[in-house]
């Protein structure tokens, strides 16, 4: 969602910002890309208009609700907090 709070995407344009964005470190297969993105629009945190794709062909746009930046706020605070920790417990196993 992340991603898709920037700009409203297509699936598979989500897939390459994420690819480019990470340095390849992440790999959103499609396969379950689309599924998540099924759950979030049921969930009301993304919606979706049709619209065309660069090729021309007809694809779906997500963008990202009000609901879904609430959502998405409250996660990003619970990684966090939980990459805290494990930054903690790194830097004890160090010494």
């Amino acid at each position: 969602m992340q991603s898709l709070r920037l700009r409203p995407m297509h699936g598979y344009a989500l897939v390459k910002h994420i690819k480019q964005v990470s340095e390849n470190l992440l790999q959103v297969e499609e396969g379950s890309l689309y599924p998540a993105l099924q759950r979030m629009l049921k969930a009301g945190w993304l919606e979706s208009e049709t619209g065309t794709s660069a090729k021309g062909r007809p694809t779906r746009i997500y963008r990202v609700t009000a609901a879904g930046v609430q959502h998405l706020e409250k996660e990003v605070t619970s990684i966090e907090k939980m990459f805290t920790g494990i930054t903690r417990v790194l830097a004890v196993a160090k010494t």
